[in-house]
């Protein structure tokens, strides 16, 4: 079996919707090998995905190099993804299947306070992150370098509590299609709308807000 670093913290219809995108996504990953797969959810809202077959173990790697996995066991020095669950004055706090505080001097992600930081790179809540453990615990230098990436480009809007196909549906409807590029998977729930040159944004964000029900962070190049 194996934890997926993603968490599925929606109710109600919502909830059956991302359990039944979650199934589709675990099953395109799998394709052709032979390994039989049952998907449920762990009472912290983390998804696990049960495996049997020849290539369970493949198919374990490559669940794990897709979503992350989450572990009981954490070696000083190895990477590790967590959930973004609350920020503070004192830094982020991820949920690794337990709570991973880091610092705001280990965030690496330049000036302000960890909330400031947040609003810059438009960190939604629950989006998943990559850490490398230790004492402290820091971010990894590869998301970091994703981060920054994000305010080089022509800008974003991340939104959570939303699956992939139901943002792109927003967008459809709200008349913005050809304001955006693509969206862009960071989480089961979370996704990052990549705008298309010219695209102010924050205007994304209202145009598109009242259409669904989640947070919404603009990235603003």
């Amino acid at each position: 079996m194996v934890v997926l670093a993603t968490k599925l913290y929606v109710r109600g219809d919502a909830r059956e919707r991302a359990l039944d995108s979650l199934t589709s996504l675990v099953g395109n990953t799998l394709g052709d090998l032979d390994v039989s797969s049952t998907v449920g959810v762990r009472d912290d809202d983390f998804p696990s995905v049960t495996l049997e077959g020849p290539d369970a173990t493949v198919a374990r790697n490559l669940l794990r190099e897709e979503w992350g996995e989450i572990t009981d066991d954490f070696e000083a020095g190895e990477t590790y993804v967590g959930t973004l669950e609350s920020w503070d004055d004192e830094g982020f706090v991820l949920d690794a299947g337990r709570e991973v505080r880091v610092p705001a001097a280990e965030l690496g992600l330049g000036v302000g306070s960890p909330a400031q930081v947040r609003e810059r790179f438009g960190l939604v809540q629950h989006v998943p992150l990559r850490f490398v453990y230790g004492d402290p615990p820091r971010l990894a230098e590869a998301e970091r370098d994703r981060l920054f990436d994000w305010t080089r480009g022509n800008g974003r809007v991340n939104v959570n509590s939303a699956t992939r196909a139901e943002v792109r549906a927003t967008v459809n409807r709200a008349g913005h299609a050809r304001d955006v590029v693509t969206v862009e998977r960071l989480g089961l729930l979370e996704q990052s709308v990549v705008c298309a040159e010219g695209t102010d944004p924050p205007g994304l964000v209202a145009a598109i807000g009242r259409h669904l029900p989640a947070e919404l962070k603009a990235v603003v190049p």
